[in-house]
């Protein structure tokens, strides 16, 4: 099964295996890391021009894009622009999308890029109306990176004091 989805998501989960490298512990090798960086990135490109007239095939498509261009170190020059065009995407996507576990994960990746207070609130409203008791394992997760992009909203940037 190649279908577009399948393809977002497996790019999904190895944009998150590669933003997560190492943080288990195991020993990071320069070769694995490498040739996961280009695996993600060759995967990003080869669906990036890829588009769903279905709305959660779509949103996964943009957050499998976003993370993909957000894990990998490389960049031909045109990753930025990409990104930008995939956020227009994203926006469309987010007026039409229910409130979700996929909202809430788009709208956190998309709020780290813009870093538009409206994006965070949005997810936190969500995230907010799921309460603490049984939460899945991906809703945690969720909302644990929602809350560290909260706590950390511009990770590469130094404040003077």
């Amino acid at each position: 099964m190649n279908s577009l989805l399948s393809r977002a998501v497996e790019l999904q989960h190895a944009a998150h295996t590669l933003m997560y490298l190492g943080m288990d512990g195991e020993p990071l090798y320069s070769d694995d890391f490498c040739r996961q960086n280009k695996d993600v990135l060759l995967k990003s490109d080869s669906l990036f021009a890829a588009k769903s007239s279905d709305i959660e095939e779509e949103a996964n498509l943009c957050l499998a894009l976003l993370m993909g261009y957000n894990a990998t170190i490389y960049n031909y020059g045109d990753k930025e622009q990409k990104k930008q065009e995939i956020l227009v995407r994203a926006c469309d996507v987010l007026e039409r999308l229910p409130d979700s576990l996929l909202k809430v994960r788009l709208l956190t990746y998309c709020y780290g890029e813009t870093y538009e207070e409206a994006l965070l609130q949005s997810a936190r409203k969500i995230v907010d109306g799921w309460g603490q008791t049984s939460l899945t394992s991906e809703q945690v997760e969720a909302a644990e990176e929602l809350r560290n992009m909260e706590e950390n909203p511009y990770p590469w940037e130094y404040v003077d004091e």
